[in-house]
């Protein structure tokens, strides 16, 4: 194991008060090898055994006893599991649309609506299939018909605030550990809104909560203090750990120098009263950078009294000069007491990140058996295709995690420091080969005349810590802030110990820009493409995808790919392109896969389920061989996460097909649920 330098945290005192918990690390310890940061209780071996308020206990198991899917990545360990055997890989095959439901809360962005981009798990709780829509409006559906029970319009803004779309990933759902009858908002569930504020409503009635903050309404944006050059747009739902909502928010990317820091918040789940916050930037560099937030969802070991957060990169994304200063906790899977906040450990997977890289998923909690010792882990994907692998009690290494050496840069950025190391794991493998320029696709050259050839020919590439430069057509980013791995994560099978990730394989190219330059080169901005400003900063920036004329991406395929891994060794068990890449209206090889937005979920059954591609396909899979066993064909690219639960007796698969732009211009509405055949269960 690469011996981690354990750093106890220098003000105890003051990161029990529930208030700002910031970490005052040196910056020579930024890029110590191997660097774990940790509470002095976690550096000593000691559990974090502190009993979560409400109905979460030290007894709570990882893997809950029943069928559960009330939460985002269905459970809060993240494992996108069902222990449900009803549908297996022998009968999958027979899968039928039961029902499906149509929100009517879809844009194609040509009108006055930004497009909609939808990727909300629809979670059952309550006996109801419960989720939220782009147009933030909350839906309470019969999870055996489809039929709707109520709706709420929070009448958010349809403005694109912060996000050059409209997006929505879903709700959230307590209820009380005895709830009683006949009284409101026993159970509750939640969701943000664009404009920064938190609705909490009752899970029965579909009323808002009177005793909840303001009559049923948080406004996050009254904490929106520093730098506030855009609303907290809570697009992602909290997580809920007993009595505890905590959630952080989504901002405006590459827009800004100076950016509101990346607060995580907890509130009390009744009462919306707030308890504690974490930030990830040391206060005194917060004004002058930003961002280092989460966006995406955490997952939680109730048993230990764990969050863990996987936090983004600072701001501005492109240009660091403004940050050299030690920023450890960006970039990172942070690990905090969820009853104070107050970190617990974390490791940093970038340094210095210039590139875009957040840690974009939950880190996924799985207890694995490896060289015949038990060990609780969490594995944490990411945008480079990294899986690193980690104790989620203490951070320490499973398997080695090195520093190398990365590229230095060509000295046309100036005031840049980069990091002269970067994390690397030895186990499991890189998802795809980040060490040299990917292959050019020779088919795509010939169409477009040599122009990938060209072009590649123009792209600096050292590696994927390749840095920024405002020479010729700017550096190859392989992988790309798209990723590698998305928000959907990683799946994982606790009975044979087998993970399963979807991962794309993208070729992108960032240039920087002097002011002056910007200026005149800027032709605009689509959906995580184009030009950004990064205003206040000396370098404006330019991101597009390696494409010849016809829209024909200039690499190699595959495009995208699923993976099996096998948790004992951290060996890859099978992997295989997955899905279907579409352009002008036609379906290229399968064998070619797809880019792909959402994960997979997996099943006792031995099944595998997932959207994700751009031929707005639902598929099934075999956990154990990866061979496709079922596929439908959906109204949009389903980039939500599925959901798998029993109602009455009978196993369901759910999907939304909302569609993303990133991979298509093809949105949609749709809610659709399947199941076997009646008589075949």
């Amino acid at each position: 194991m690469f011996p981690a330098t354990l750093l106890a945290q220098k003000n105890d005192a003051q990161a029990t008060q529930g208030t700002h918990n910031d970490l005052d690390v040196d910056a020579a310890d930024q890029q110590s090898p191997g660097m774990t940061i940790t509470t002095k209780e976690a550096a000593s071996g000691k559990q974090n055994n502190q009993q979560v308020e409400s109905d979460a206990h030290a007894a709570t198991p990882l893997v809950p006893a029943s069928a559960t899917w009330d939460s985002f990545h269905g459970q809060l360990n993240a494992q996108k599991y069902s222990p449900l055997k009803q549908i297996t890989a022998d009968n999958v095959g027979q899968l039928k649309k039961v029902w499906e439901f149509h929100t009517g809360d879809v844009a194609d962005g040509k009108g006055a609506t930004p497009a909609t981009v939808w990727s909300a798990t629809p979670i059952f709780a309550n006996d109801t299939l419960y989720i939220g829509t782009p147009f933030y409006r909350l839906i309470a559906l019969d999870p055996g018909t489809g039929k709707e029970k109520w709706s709420y319009d929070t009448k958010a803004p349809r403005e694109a605030l912060t996000q050059p779309v409209l997006k929505n990933r879903g709700v959230a759902y307590w209820q009380a550990k005895n709830p009683v009858a006949g009284q409101a908002c026993q159970k509750i569930v939640y969701m943000g809104t664009v404009d920064g504020k938190l609705y909490a409503l009752d899970a029965d009635s579909g009323k808002p909560c009177e005793n909840f903050a303001d009559r049923g309404v948080l406004n996050v944006e009254q904490w929106n203090t520093i730098n506030a050059k855009f609303p907290l747009s809570l697009l992602q739902p909290p997580t809920v750990v007993g009595d505890h909502l905590i959630f952080g928010w989504a901002g405006k990317d590459w827009a800004y120098e100076e950016a509101p820091p990346g607060t995580v918040f907890s509130v009390n789940a009744k009462t919306g009263k707030r308890e504690w916050t974490f930030d990830a930037i040391p206060a005194d560099i917060r004004k002058r950078t930003g961002t280092a937030n989460v966006w995406t969802q955490m997952s939680a070991d109730i048993a230990h009294g764990l969050i863990y957060l996987p936090v983004s990169s600072p701001s501005p994304n492109y240009w660091g000069g403004n940050r050299v200063d030690a920023i450890p906790l960006g970039t990172s899977t942070t690990a905090l007491d969820v009853n104070t906040g107050k970190v617990v450990w974390s490791r940093q997977w970038v340094h210095h990140d210039v590139w875009d890289y957040d840690i974009n998923s939950a880190p996924t909690l799985m207890d694995i058996t490896v060289n015949g010792k038990p060990i609780p882990a969490l594995i944490q994907a990411t945008k480079q295709g990294f899986l690193f692998v980690v104790n989620r009690l203490t951070g320490e290494d499973v398997w080695p995690i090195e520093e190398r050496p990365v590229p230095q840069g060509d000295g046309s950025v100036q005031g840049e420091k980069l990091s002269p190391t970067q994390p690397f794991p030895t186990k499991p493998a890189p998802l795809l080969d980040q060490s040299k320029k990917p292959a050019l696709w020779q088919l795509a050259d010939i169409v477009g005349a040599g122009q990938c050839s060209r072009l590649w020919d123009k792209l600096s590439y050292e590696g994927m810590y390749t840095p920024p430069t405002t020479k010729g057509e700017g550096a190859l980013t392989y992988p790309d802030s798209s990723g590698g791995v998305q928000w959907g994560g990683v799946a994982f099978d606790p009975q044979s110990q087998i993970a399963v990730v979807n991962t794309s394989h993208i070729v992108q190219y960032v240039k920087l820009y002097s002011r002056e330059d910007y200026d005149k080169a800027n032709t605009g901005s689509g959906n995580e493409n184009g030009f950004a400003a990064q205003e206040g900063a000396p370098y404006g920036m330019r991101l597009l995808v390696a494409r010849n004329w016809l829209g024909m991406p200039c690499w190699k395929p595959p495009f995208g790919e699923l993976v099996a891994l096998d948790m004992h060794t951290g060996d890859v068990k099978w992997r295989r392109p997955i899905g279907a890449s579409q352009q002008y209206g036609f379906f290229m090889p399968e064998s070619w896969g797809s880019p792909t937005i959402g994960g997979p979920a997996v099943t006792a059954g031995g099944v595998i389920f997932i959207g994700a591609s751009m031929d707005a396909k639902v598929r099934a899979y075999s956990l154990d061989s990866g061979k496709e066993l079922w596929s439908d064909q959906v109204e949009a690219p389903a980039v939500a996460n599925p959901s798998v639960y029993a109602w009455k007796g009978r196993e369901y698969v759910a999907f939304v097909a909302g569609g993303n732009t990133i991979l298509k211009d093809q949105v949609g509405d749709q809610v659709v649920v399947y199941a076997l055949p009646e008589s075949n269960q």
